[in-house]
């Protein structure tokens, strides 16, 4: 009798397990099946999705904006990987001609100082195009670029880079 015993209990494990794995799958099949509203996925499966702050880190502080301004002449300093992350561009704005003429100066060669990359990227010179960058004399209002290259893109969006054009040296400053 012990023998009919176990397996009546056998069998109801058996079918328990059967009912459960029949539960599970019956509501998962009608919400594939009906276009009328979507399930609601129990709580131990949601999915926990993480917000992305909509405010962007300055690019340098207050001060250093100032600083900018006063002695060089510039101001929005921004550094941006282009062209797939081959090209980093630098581009600024002139607030005084006379004061911002060093950048635009075609003796004094550009650089970019990547510490973290240990790299130092320079403007490019193509044969037919010259120098990536303007050289034009620099006029108020107006907003200027430099390319440099970045082949093995060694330098990525994220970095903190030194610009470096003669006497001028922006340091810090967030690729974007």
């Amino acid at each position: 009798m012990s023998s009919d015993k176990t397996s009546r209990v056998f069998r109801f494990v058996i079918l328990a397990f059967l009912f459960t794995c029949l539960e599970l799958a019956v509501p998962q099949a009608q919400s594939t099946s009906s276009n009328s509203q979507p399930v609601p996925a129990p709580a131990s499966q949601k999915t926990v999705t993480h917000k992305t702050s909509p405010y962007r880190p300055d690019p340098f502080s207050g001060r250093a904006g100032k600083y900018y301004s006063l002695v060089w002449g510039v101001d929005s300093l921004k550094v941006k990987a282009a062209e797939s992350g081959t090209l980093i561009r630098f581009s600024y704005e002139v607030l005084d001609p006379i004061k911002a003429a060093q950048l635009a100066d075609k003796k004094n060669e550009p650089k970019l100082i990547a510490p973290s990359a240990r790299a130092v990227l320079v403007v490019p010179s193509l044969e037919k195009v010259g120098q990536l960058r303007q050289s034009s004399t620099p006029e108020a209002g107006k907003s200027y670029w430099m390319a440099f290259s970045n082949p093995r893109r060694t330098v990525k969006p994220g970095d903190r880079v030194d610009i470096v054009i003669g006497q001028f040296h922006a340091q810090g400053l967030l690729v974007e």
